[in-house]
């Protein structure tokens, strides 16, 4: 079993509250959801509101499935139409037995 953990530091240029915030995040989890099946949190920068940190996890039993399915996860939100830009993103796979 291996566990993929993606951590995706976001920039929100024209956003101007914490309510804007909240609602291009809300869009962005939701669809990463519903889309891939893995799970997505808000996990840093809570109170900034051009700022957000999204954690992302997936488990799988083959180590490429699991940097593929994170990869194509970082790569919708790059392609998605949100307001955001993505100024780091780090993958990490942890082998279990």
């Amino acid at each position: 079993m291996n566990v993929g953990i993606c951590q995706v530091k976001l920039r929100f240029p024209e956003n101007l509250s914490l309510k804007g915030k909240r609602r291009i995040l809300k869009s962005i989890t939701t669809r990463l959801r519903s889309k891939f099946n893995i799970s997505v949190a808000e996990v840093g920068d809570n109170d900034l509101w051009q700022l957000a940190t999204l954690g992302i996890c997936c488990v799988s039993n083959d180590r490429r499935h699991t940097n593929e399915m994170l990869s194509r996860a970082v790569d919708f939100i790059v392609n998605g139409r949100f307001d955001v830009e993505i100024l780091d993103y780090e993958i990490e796979i942890l082998p279990f037995s």
